[in-house]
């Protein structure tokens, strides 16, 4: 997987190590505490897949800039606040594999050093000097913020069609690649299709990476994906494979079929868990729809000549498709 990771850098290498100063640079505070935390944080860095899409998006559009640096920044910050407010809500104790910030520090600060890091993109934000950024990045804020209240919203009422699951998970996932691959390509050039084309791409890749991620969380295990099987599952998410499964159910067959996943996650019997959704079809039609959604991604892209950077983006469908966490 590296080499495919290797591959997508490849026509912007040096703009990463550049992207890498501006970054870090961002996120100084003159508070010990903050530094302290927020170099837990970024110590792993993960994938920075969405800097990598607006590095990308730039340079197929044109060239990569300090405005190209400032929002890919600004977009990463986005995403490590998101990771530990997302955590928050979760109750989660991993993240990538290590204790999360709220395990370390408890709650409320991980709470304030989230609010912290949305100063900093705000920073950046303001740096750019472009009112059509600065609304793409308001629009991103809502939907991102209304993407979790709905996730919680439907955990509760245990009540979602795939219409609202992929409402759901396009704000609260696929927005920030969306914004990631738009505001990337607007520090590049004016040409709306070429913008619209790669926003679309983005929020398809956004899709397509929550898809798999819902895959993860039944057949994955935490050594590939940072966080155990089936987490989702006991925090009463309900995720693709799932809503598939209870859509083509009467009222009482979905609820036979709870009362038996239910009492299968309190033995922590995943592997039966596992065998039971792929009985029903779960696995199948999340994996098809999965390859809908990346086709959808990669037919946005023809508006582009070939060259690397478009091989890139390409290979970031690929990567998605073949990750193991």
């Amino acid at each position: 997987m590296k080499n495919m990771l290797d591959k997508i850098s490849s026509p912007i290498q040096s703009d990463l190590k550049e992207f890498d100063k501006h970054f870090i640079n961002s996120l100084n505070s003159d508070v010990k505490t903050i530094n302290t935390i927020v170099n837990y944080i970024v110590r792993k860095k993960g994938k920075r897949l969405r800097p990598r899409l607006s590095l990308l998006s730039a340079k197929i559009c044109g060239d990569v800039n300090i405005k190209t640096h400032k929002v890919a920044s600004l977009l990463e910050i986005l995403h490590v606040a998101t990771l530990i407010h997302d955590d928050v809500v979760d109750d989660s104790e991993l993240r990538r594999g290590w204790p999360s910030v709220g395990k370390l520090w408890k709650n409320k600060l991980s709470i304030l050093v989230g609010d912290y890091l949305f100063s900093k993109a705000l920073t950046n934000m303001a740096a750019i000097e472009s009112m059509n950024s600065v609304k793409i990045l308001a629009n991103l804020a809502s939907r991102l913020s209304q993407g979790e209240i709905l996730q919680i919203e439907k955990a509760i009422s245990k009540n979602i069609n795939e219409e609202t699951y992929f409402k759901m998970m396009s704000d609260k996932t696929a927005s920030l690649f969306s914004a990631s691959c738009k505001l990337g390509a607007i520090t590049a050039t004016n040409d709306d299709k070429k913008i619209t084309a790669l926003s679309n791409f983005g929020e398809l890749l956004g899709q397509a990476f929550q898809i798999k991620d819902d895959l993860f969380d039944i057949v994955g295990n935490i050594g590939s994906t940072g966080k155990p099987s089936g987490y989702d599952l006991k925090k009463n998410m309900l995720t693709l494979p799932l809503i598939h499964i209870f859509d083509k159910m009467s009222i009482t067959d979905q609820r036979f079929f709870k009362i038996k996943l239910k009492m299968l996650l309190r033995k922590n019997k995943f592997k039966s868990i596992k065998k039971l959704i792929i009985e029903e079809g779960g696995i199948e039609y999340a994996e098809s729809k999965l390859l809908e959604v990346s086709k959808s991604a990669r037919y946005e892209l023809e508006i582009f000549k070939d060259c690397k950077e478009k091989d890139s983006l390409i290979t970031a469908l690929e990567f998605n498709l073949n990750r193991l966490g």
